[in-house]
């Protein structure tokens, strides 16, 4: 079946993508827009930031069996137990955040991942279908000429022109087509595209 954007008239940014059988797709922006990506990354924040609660209540409670200890003469029986008390709770303070911290990094790739093998079969589902047989990276973000990375970034772009080749805008529709709408447009976003994209 020919893909509804081709019925309906291609997204403007790409419509000379199925003409040169060549694209090139923003992740950054997709990364940046994907809803059910944003969903979880803000639900693992909002984990991530309950955690922070629960170690800084521990750091305060060792905070306050050093001040116990400070009040005892450092040669005392009362201080030299204490101390060592606050040694131990310390050292498994630590093991508790070195642990949490890296289960939650390796849960955030695993989603990073997941919603980039997610991203390419998306734009491998629209490709073999507008009869794009390349697609580059590259990024749309607008330059900053007095920031240095913006520049060099430009500078080190693979993709110098494209001629309407830009496939964001219908795999951003691909991806988000069972999402519920955010509330708030994103400041500076591209424009959606026109085209209405067949589902799988």
């Amino acid at each position: 079946a020919q893909p509804a954007a081709a019925q309906q008239g291609p997204n403007p940014k790409g419509a000379n993508a199925a003409k040169y059988h060549v694209a090139v797709v923003d992740i950054s922006y997709i990364f940046k827009n994907h809803r059910r990506f944003k969903a979880t990354m803000d639900s693992m924040k909002q984990e991530m930031d309950g955690i922070e609660k629960d170690l800084k209540a521990d750091r305060e409670k060792i905070a306050q069996q050093e001040q116990q200890r400070n009040q005892y003469n450092p040669g005392s029986a009362e201080f030299k137990q204490l101390d060592e008390e606050i040694a131990r709770q310390m050292a498994e303070f630590n093991l508790k955040m070195g642990k949490l911290r890296k289960d939650f990094l390796e849960r955030e790739a695993k989603v990073y991942y997941q919603t980039y093998l997610e991203v390419v079969d998306a734009i491998t589902y629209y490709s073999q279908r507008q009869g794009i047989g390349l697609v580059l990276r590259f990024n749309g973000d607008p330059i900053d000429p007095n920031k240095r990375e913006d520049v060099l970034r430009e500078i080190n772009k693979p993709v110098v022109v494209q001629d309407k080749i830009d496939i964001t805008g219908d795999i951003l529709v691909l991806i988000n087509r069972d999402q519920p709408a955010a509330a708030q447009p994103q400041v500076g976003a591209r424009p959606a595209a026109t085209s209405q994209l067949p589902t799988r």
